[in-house]
């Protein structure tokens, strides 16, 4: 039985809260909580990463940054989803190495789990 691209999502999105955790960062809840919104960006993430496997980081953080923008968020300096505000609404190159990692991991992921 493959994964489902919304299983590898959930499986990305898990590992994006575990990982901003680790930096001191509790904003994410688990997938069970996340608005319909933000699981679709992830769902549309696992689906760019599979038809485009050998784009780098900055092209997933575009890809997520276009989502978004068409989604109505804009940049904010904290991430609030009322608002709909976030500080990664930036090109990749304005973002903090500890943001960029995000797109490493979630491409890692995605290339991993297509495959089970």
């Amino acid at each position: 039985m493959r994964l489902t691209h919304e299983q590898i999502a959930r499986t990305c999105h898990e590992a994006n809260r575990a990982y901003c955790h680790a930096q001191g960062d509790y904003s994410q809840v688990p997938w069970s909580m996340v608005p319909d919104n933000i699981k679709q960006s992830a769902v549309d993430g696992v689906l760019f990463h599979v038809t485009h496997p050998d784009v780098g980081p900055e092209a997933s953080h575009t890809n997520w940054y276009n989502f978004k923008k068409a989604d109505g968020w804009i940049y904010g300096p904290i991430k609030d989803a009322d608002k709909k505000e976030h500080p990664c609404m930036v090109s990749y190159g304005e973002l903090p190495r500890e943001q960029r990692a995000k797109d490493y991991i979630f491409a890692a992921l995605v290339e991993t789990l297509k495959t089970f």
